[in-house]
């Protein structure tokens, strides 16, 4: 397997530590699942000139970074504060969960999971699913009226 660029892997060790501090989330306690993620990113950024999730399968790669989605930090991890990679975790090892929608995997493999800092990350919180709203109905519609 090809090593990446000491220029991205340096520019990639600078970014996940300074988004850990940001969101409040801390890298995963064994090195070698926070050296292999951040590896692959840099890894990506020689390849794409994006740090794309390196823990998916993408047909396209090149598409894929286009869409942004699963670009590092990607809109699970900006909306969810949820990091599949567990790169982004408690300091105990665990992805946060709880505010994941019913029915998605992380909630099915390790429960409701809090989130030790939620004063911190989520810069797209607001495109979250509404956990306790139907689907396709605002909290209005759903209030009963007199």
């Amino acid at each position: 397997m090809a090593e990446p660029t000491q220029v991205n892997l340096d520019k990639m060790w600078k970014y996940v530590k300074g988004f850990a501090e940001k969101s409040g989330t801390t890298m995963h306690p064994t090195p070698a699942v926070t050296e292999a993620v951040v590896k692959g990113l840099a890894m990506h950024m020689d390849e794409l000139g994006k740090p794309l999730c390196p823990c998916n399968f993408y047909k396209d790669k090149q598409a894929e970074a286009k869409l942004r989605r699963w670009m590092c930090a990607c809109d699970e991890m900006q909306i969810y504060k949820y990091c599949h990679c567990l790169l982004f975790v408690r300091e105990d090892g665990l992805p946060i969960t709880e505010y994941l929608p019913e029915g998605h995997e992380g909630r099915e493999i390790y429960g409701t999971v809090t989130d030790p800092t939620p004063d911190k990350g989520r810069a797209l919180k607001h495109k979250a699913l509404a956990v306790s709203t139907p689907l396709g109905e605002t909290p209005e519609s759903s209030t009963p009226t007199l």
